[in-house]
């Protein structure tokens, strides 16, 4: 039975989500989404179900429309700890979906703590 890349990705994406789930259970979640073009970020509130504050290189504002490197990633983690700020949360974890803590993940979490977020 040969797995695909995708069932390997969406089966390590459930098994970090559910690890995380256990320790961390009434604080909101930073969920990283990365693809080829673009990396974006959502501060969710399981709890509720609602989408609390979002952040995207597609947001023209930032500057870096198209854009996945590291710089982006680092702007995209100011964004969102700016906007999560402003909605009220102070401390979330860190969800990094099926994807690797590292390069643009990483910048992107550590871009979000400098900005005040207690990841």
């Amino acid at each position: 039975m040969a797995n695909t890349k995708r069932d390997l990705f969406i089966k390590r994406r459930l098994r970090v989500r559910n690890k995380l789930r256990k320790v961390n259970a009434g604080r909101a979640r930073l969920s990283v989404h990365r693809s080829n073009k673009n990396i974006s970020v959502q501060l969710i509130d399981d709890v509720n179900g609602v989408t609390l504050a979002s952040a995207s290189s597609l947001e023209k504002d930032l500057g870096i429309v198209g854009k996945n490197n590291i710089e982006a990633a680092s702007k995209v983690g100011a964004a969102i700890a700016e906007r999560a700020k402003k909605a009220g949360v102070s401390e979330a974890y860190f969800d990094r979906g099926g994807f690797l803590f590292h390069g643009k993940v990483k910048a992107l979490a550590e871009a979000a703590r400098e900005g005040g977020l207690k990841i």
